[in-house]
């Protein structure tokens, strides 16, 4: 598999992360045909690659509403490396992923005979955040056959807080967001990462900001709200 739809995957999780309907979350609009645009950027502030997403359908049953995002990557010179949709549902204060329409259709192609599987627990971004309050931990796991080899890919969030409030400028506005600090773990066959980030979330729009660290606190990379349209 790719280390670019590894990387392409854990980036998702950090957003979708955020990601809920009106009538379940103040923090998100999912409302059709609302569409956002992330800029990537390495510990040196230079652009590694864009994101659009799109929402392009909801539908509601009961208390249960569904939609559909169009998701859309290009690295720094503009080429496309992702092309993808996924959907999720929100039922009172819970949003639920759909784990395995985060995999690129591409990577499902290439991988057509491989048995893949992906679990996890749902994210959850109450309603009422206030400083100093703890959030519930979330993972996602990916178990991949590749002809009698087993490979597992596994992301943890672990003591995600509400750190703060602050205010934030990019192109898309200024924002007053809280902060939430999360610490994330990745494994992947032999290979053990611990890296710290930070997303900063506005109400009405949803994240705003996110900064990944080194396990010493140094930037790792970083991503800001560029354009925002409802």
């Amino acid at each position: 598999m790719k280390t670019k739809s590894l990387l392409v995957l854990f980036f998702l999780i950090g957003i979708l992360s955020l990601t809920a309907q009106d009538n379940c979350s103040k923090f998100y609009p999912m409302t059709e045909g609302v569409s956002m645009e992330y800029t990537n950027y390495n510990k040196k502030g230079k652009v590694e690659g864009v994101s659009s997403y799109k929402v392009t359908e909801t539908n509601t049953a009961g208390n249960t509403t569904n939609a559909t995002m169009a998701i859309n990557l290009k690295d720094e010179k503009g080429k496309e490396i992702y092309n993808t949709e996924y959907k999720l549902s929100c039922t009172g204060n819970m949003v639920k992923l759909d784990y395995e329409s985060l995999l690129p259709s591409d990577m499902m192609e290439q991988y057509g005979d491989m048995d893949i599987e992906i679990s996890g627990n749902d994210i959850e971004i109450p309603n009422d955040l206030s400083v100093g309050q703890n959030l519930n931990d979330a993972n996602v796991t990916m178990k991949i056959n590749m002809g009698g080899i087993n490979m597992s890919i596994a992301v943890d969030m672990l003591n995600r807080k509400v750190e703060k409030k602050e205010s934030v400028t990019t192109s898309a506005g200024t924002y007053d967001c809280y902060v939430l600090y999360s610490e994330n773990q990745s494994k992947m066959m032999m290979v053990n990462q611990f890296y710290p980030s930070r997303v900063w979330l506005a109400e009405g729009v949803g994240m705003v900001k996110q900064e990944t660290y080194k396990k010493n606190g140094d930037l790792m990379s970083s991503t800001m709200l560029t354009a925002y349209s409802n």
